[in-house]
């Protein structure tokens, strides 16, 4: 799995048509979600840091909702975007997810425990089990 990060405004125009999931790693406005979403027409899922999620206003998130995208809050720890433009999540990340569900372990449960074994936010986690429902 991967998330496209998009360190400024200026960024989103170079996006993707066809991204999926996208970190926004400024503080986006209004306007600033809204042509995401016009350049990205396949998005499903925007992943904003927490004290970025706070400032975003209630009209950004009834227009994702009503889109069918998910507002995730979360960080990219480590992330280094001179050397990658996409953030990976390790295949070994979605392994684990399987086996604790395979062991009966509940949705808030794998959650909190990937989250504290990989530093992916406990969202971000609920987000993959979902998508891998």
């Amino acid at each position: 799995m991967k998330l496209r990060v998009v360190s400024s405004k200026s960024e989103i125009g170079e996006v993707s048509k066809n991204e999926q999931m996208v970190h926004l790693a400024f503080r986006a406005s209004n306007t600033d979600i809204f042509r995401l979403f016009q350049n990205c027409p396949r998005l499903r899922a925007i992943q904003v840091p927490a004290s970025y999620r706070k400032t975003l206003s209630r009209a950004s998130e009834m227009f994702l909702d009503m889109q069918g995208v998910e507002l995730i809050e979360g960080d990219v720890w480590g992330h280094r975007k001179d050397i990658n433009e996409y953030y990976m999540v390790n295949e070994g990340v979605l392994n684990r997810i399987k086996q604790l569900q395979e062991n009966g372990a509940e949705t808030i449960e794998i959650a909190s425990t990937i989250s504290k074994e990989t530093r992916l936010s406990p969202e971000l986690v609920r987000y993959m089990i979902k998508q891998s429902a």
